[in-house]
């Protein structure tokens, strides 16, 4: 269904504190979700999950949502999908120009705004009414990311704008981040001013999976945004690294991005035909089926927020090695439910471990059992119920025309 206009939205009723028999607290509130990317775009994440699925949530307690986002060629600029409005513009630069300014122009149909900051935020509070909430949502601190990707002078530039521009402009926002590691980040390295508080991702239940029959060696997966950041260069080589101890290991990559290009490469010139292999995106029966019939799902990821793709091989039972960085080390439990990589330690040589500890039957099944249980504590309803709290709770703050 394609909206076509954008007519004035009655004035919102005053928000009530409860959802009891059926009561839906949000009802009428206009709220603004601002992220760079919408999860069905090709570079989309988990940061596009979890907007995604909080702006569901939110609908779901009477909210009228719209996701305002960048556009890729060929999506339509402005369409509802599951019952909220998208509206898409600008390339990954002008998108942070375009945002603000349909923001400024629409600041009286908005009651409610989460701006997303991807390193760098939309400057939200300078464009909609005082009394406006702002809930600014962070993932992760961007200045290593910056100075990966970018020229010296433009990351310095980036670091500046997510570190002195952005703790000024938002220290009277409340600040939303997904992990105790993110949290520290944002105080530590940003010095950040406004108020944090930690709502981590949820996990979607995963549907019945029937695995793929097991074929005597291990299977590794690697599920994600194939982006540089992400080191997956170091999974594919994992085939070869193994190949004297685990002759017919095999690698799984799922996933698309930039990097898919160069890591099909690498598996040519590796001679690693068979043994690593793309397989681009999936649909989700398919990846859940190749990453529950896994051993292991393993990331060299140099920083996350906090790795959605943790919790969901997790629910299959999965364990997770993952590198002892910020993020990683909250969604992984180290021997619990996954191995972490300590920064004198080599990714073969821990994957190797953790491969020789699942070979004894007893300790994979208790290892999926931890990470069955671990997974159930995540859902988007907690999360989605988190933020509702947040948002009511800053509206009620404001008073005058919500009470």
């Amino acid at each position: 269904m394609v909206f076509t206009g954008e007519p004035e939205a009655a004035a919102p009723p005053a928000p009530r504190a409860g959802g009891e028999g059926g009561e839906r607290p949000l009802s009428g509130i206009r709220v603004a979700m601002l992220n760079f990317r919408e999860p069905r775009q090709s570079t989309a994440g988990g940061a596009e999950e979890y907007a995604w699925q909080v702006s569901r949530f939110l609908l779901a307690q009477g909210a009228v949502v719209t996701f305002v986002t960048g556009r890729q060629r060929g999506q339509r600029r402005a369409e509802i999908l599951e019952g909220i409005r998208l509206r898409r513009m600008g390339n990954p630069y002008l998108v942070y120009v375009l945002v603000p300014l349909w923001l400024l122009f629409r600041r009286r149909r908005v009651d409610a705004v989460i701006d997303t900051m991807n390193g760098i935020p939309f400057f939200s509070p300078l464009v909609v009414r005082r009394r406006t909430p702002v809930l600014c949502l962070v993932h992760h601190v961007h200045d290593r990311q910056f100075h990966a990707f970018l020229p010296r002078w433009l990351a310095r530039i980036g670091c500046f704008v997510e570190g002195p521009v952005a703790r000024l402009l938002y220290r009277r926002c409340l600040t939303i981040t997904v992990s105790e590691s993110s949290k520290q980040e944002l105080a530590g390295k940003l010095r950040w001013l406004a108020p944090i508080t930690v709502v981590p991702n949820g996990c979607a239940e995963p549907e019945t999976v029937t695995p793929e029959p097991e074929q005597g060696e291990p299977t590794i997966v690697y599920a994600g945004r194939l982006v540089g950041h992400k080191r997956i260069e170091r999974v594919v080589d994992l085939a070869a690294r193994l190949d004297t101890s685990w002759p017919g290991l095999t690698v799984h990559v799922i996933g698309r991005g930039p990097e898919q290009g160069p890591l099909a490469r690498r598996i040519v010139d590796n001679g690693l035909h068979g043994r690593a292999v793309l397989h681009g995106y999936l649909p989700a029966a398919r990846k859940n089926a190749l990453l529950g019939a896994a051993h292991l799902n393993v990331t060299a990821s140099e920083f996350e927020g906090w790795g959605l793709t943790v919790i969901e091989a997790a629910a299959l039972g999965v364990p997770t090695v993952a590198y002892d960085v910020a993020g990683l080390r909250d969604s992984v439990r180290h021997g619990v439910t996954g191995w972490l990589v300590g920064e004198d330690e080599c990714l073969a040589d821990v994957v190797e471990r953790a491969l020789k500890e699942l070979s004894d039957p007893c300790r994979r099944a208790e290892v999926a059992d931890a990470c069955r249980a671990w997974a159930r504590e995540f859902t988007w309803a907690r999360t989605g119920a988190s933020i509702t709290g947040l948002i009511l709770a800053k509206l009620q703050d404001r008073g005058g025309a919500y009470q």
